[in-house]
């Protein structure tokens, strides 16, 4: 399977530069002009993401509205649905658009820049146990900031709340930055969490991304309870004593959703040029390789996509 893995890189490292060298473009490419005018291609011929136009009609229909700055949304078993807002606020909404009042009983969050309350998701087995988890910028002592993730009870009612709030995973080191916190929260089908950690957009940040002694610019597999799996790749290899890393240098991983049959997840993350980048984490096999050492990682960062898979048993 390694082996498959570096032949299918290989080519699609020669792919891009047969493509660069006859000044084609792949098909289906965006030919817009990049998102801000100082922006240049890594490579000849390179352009946006790929894009197909498939001509759905999306019929629009508003449930709720007057949320200030919503991030992220989940549904619950009912129908209700649990809404974030950044500055802090976790809601109830109802199937005909009714809001609560704010969930009473959540941590304080910096909500500075692009920071403050962000994902939140059920646990596999809500309907029996209530959790839910959420994720968030938290403040630390000394002005610095960095994500964390925890979990509470949920309890519904006319005064929503959760109680015995858990902060189960906190990224290190804390930077002082209002940006890139990453945040998105996948469940995998084996019962183990998913988290998007962002390079936090300081030089700082970006140069860890590549390096396996902090958290930054990565996307870590804990379980449910916060403690590592382990069956993670990354575990026993001396970079980091905890283990939890499962993708390094995916630089700003800022979404996350899980395939049909959850045994992988798959993202899009912002490279520091801003290039957008895919990723995608394999739950199968023993072994994770993403380039080799950090020029590679690096060489494949500034290419148009590239992919990583994480295989666990």
């Amino acid at each position: 399977m390694i082996r498959s893995a570096r032949f299918a890189v290989l080519l699609a490292l020669v792919s891009t530069a047969c493509f660069a060298q006859s000044g084609s473009q792949w098909p289906g490419v965006d030919p817009r002009s990049p998102n801000a005018p100082d922006q240049k291609a890594a490579v000849p011929g390179q352009t946006r993401a790929p894009e197909k136009k498939l001509g759905v009609a999306f019929k629009i229909v508003p449930v709720a509205d007057g949320f200030q700055n919503p991030w992220s949304l989940a549904f619950l078993p009912g129908g209700k649905m649990l809404v974030t807002e950044r500055p802090g606020r976790l809601r109830v909404v109802a199937a005909d658009g009714t809001k609560s009042e704010p969930v009473a009983g959540l941590p304080a969050v910096d909500a500075r820049g692009q920071g403050g309350l962000l994902d939140v998701v059920p646990d596999p087995a809500f309907a029996k146990n209530n959790l839910i988890y959420w994720g968030y910028a938290e403040p630390r002592d000394g002005g610095v900031n960095n994500t964390a993730v925890a979990r509470g009870t949920f309890v519904d009612g006319p005064a929503p709340r959760v109680d015995n709030v858990q902060v189960i995973f906190r990224q290190a080191p804390s930077l002082d930055s209002r940006l890139h916190f990453g945040c998105r929260l996948v469940w995998h089908r084996d019962g183990t969490l998913f988290i998007t950690l962002g390079d936090r957009s300081i030089t700082e940040g970006r140069m860890q991304a590549q390096r396996m002694d902090g958290l930054l610019g990565k996307v870590v597999r804990i379980n449910a309870d916060g403690t590592i799996p382990k069956d993670n790749p990354v575990r026993g290899e001396g970079q980091r004593a905890g283990g939890d890393v499962v993708v390094r240098s995916p630089q700003h991983p800022v979404g996350g959703a899980p395939s049909h049959d959850r045994r992988a997840v798959g993202g899009r993350a912002r490279h520091p040029r801003r290039r957008r980048d895919q990723h995608r984490a394999q739950g199968q096999g023993q072994r994770h390789r993403h380039g080799e050492g950090r020029a590679e990682g690096h060489r494949l960062g500034r290419r148009r996509r590239h992919r990583a898979e994480v295989r666990h048993g």
